[in-house]
């Protein structure tokens, strides 16, 4: 079962403010060039051994993980101290934590080692996508951005990719161009993977405002059919297709690297294969397709009776899509559909696209073949999301695959 993303847990003289913390094993706290204060040193790691909490409050380390044997130490110490977590294997050494001392909790902002990890921007949008897994929401909630200017810094520096979502995170506008010349001097190696409609990129200005994206960020962008009657209808919003696909040329334009995301459901799905005709002959500079099968959340739930179809129906259209584009040579990935729902010849073009603490697996998984190989499914999508079709594989079955 995947790790859930906060727990809570007794919080002892941090104060009533949230405070973020790089939780790390005593070995590496000393080691560390962050500033000690934005450390927590994490007690319960094996390496950490004995330590006088004393020491650690002298050396202003910010708090330290342990257990409810460290309380008196901690507090004649002065030393901030999280205890009892209610799930003890939430948070481990390397990660970014979010310590909130009223409720005691905390929470994971960045788990080190994890396959994605994303920072969200906003709940805002300029969109009501029917089947938007994170419904908007019409708010003030410019902190999040501060958060995530205060988080970078407490980044490993050898991080492959980071995630960034809303909400719409253009609707930060100097903001988010700002967080982009953060990452660069922060986390030069690390490339960024950008979700948004794309739709306000339809102003040359924003373009040139996020010019620090350039070699270093993808844009992750939907369409969700070839015409605009279907796709404003998806995304709710007149006149978003013509933005979108300028928006699209204008990124291309300035030299950014552009995906374009397709999410499979019955609205969308019956556009797929000329939308595949139309990326192909209208974007062909595209650095990679994604096409998605759906996270049964938020407005999908809600919009259940608009959106459900088959999913053994959908891989198989999604299939034909990804293997036309892939055919023409165009980069193109199968996200979250497992892999006995898919023709032989596309598991190659699948991945293990959900993030591990919201993957999960049928009963209908135990002994498959192929499931160290597998997506699995979103922990949302319960057996009427899933469709009758689902089954294990053979390992005769993978070897035929591979041959």
């Amino acid at each position: 079962m995947s790790l859930p993303l906060h727990t809570l847990a007794q919080v002892e003289g941090l104060g009533p403010t949230p405070k973020l913390l790089k939780l790390l094993a005593l070995p590496e706290a000393l080691a560390t060039e962050l500033p000690l204060n934005r450390v927590a040193v994490d007690l319960r790691h094996p390496s950490s051994g004995k330590v006088l909490l004393a020491a650690l409050a002298a050396a202003d380390f910010g708090a330290a993980f342990g257990t409810i044997d460290h309380v008196p130490e901690a507090r004649e110490a002065g030393l901030p101290l999280i205890h009892s977590l209610r799930r003890g294997d939430v948070a481990g050494s390397g990660d970014v934590v979010r310590v909130e001392s009223s409720p005691g909790r905390v929470g994971i902002v960045h788990r080190r080692g994890a396959n994605a990890n994303t920072l969200l921007l906003t709940e805002r949008c300029n969109s009501l996508c029917v089947m938007c897994s994170q419904p908007p929401r019409d708010e003030d909630d410019s902190w999040r951005l501060a958060e995530a200017l205060d988080v970078i810094p407490l980044l490993d520096h050898d991080i492959e990719v980071l995630g960034i979502t809303g909400g719409e995170p253009t609707l930060l506008g100097e903001g988010l161009g700002r967080l982009l010349e953060v990452v660069r001097e922060r986390l030069p190696s690390t490339r960024l993977h950008i979700l948004t409609n794309g739709r306000l990129f339809s102003d040359p200005g924003l373009v040139r405002t996020v010019s620090a994206g350039v070699d270093a960020v993808t844009w992750g962008i939907p369409l969700y059919a070839e015409v605009a009657r279907v796709h404003d209808d998806v995304v709710q919003a007149s006149g978003a297709f013509d933005e979108t696909l300028e928006g699209i040329h204008n990124l291309a334009e300035a030299g950014h690297d552009v995906e374009i995301r397709f999410v499979a459901h019955a609205m969308s799905l019956p556009r797929l294969p000329a939308l595949a005709e139309f990326i192909w002959r209208n974007l062909p500079f595209s650095g990679h397709v994604a096409l998605m099968g759906l996270e049964p959340m938020g407005y999908a739930r809600k919009n259940r009776d608009r959106l459900w179809v088959d999913p053994a129906d959908a891989a198989a259209t999604v299939a034909d899509a990804a293997i036309y584009l892939a055919r023409r040579g165009m980069p193109v990935s199968i996200y979250n559909v497992p892999l006995c729902l898919l023709p032989r010849q596309a598991w190659p073009l699948a991945r293990q696209s959900i993030s591990d603490w919201k993957q999960d697996y049928a009963a209908e998984c135990e002994g498959c073949a192929v499931r160290t190989a597998c997506c699995g499914f979103f922990i949302s999508a319960d057996a009427t999301w899933r469709g009758q079709r689902i089954r294990p594989l053979s390992a005769a079955e993978m070897s035929e695959a591979s041959a």
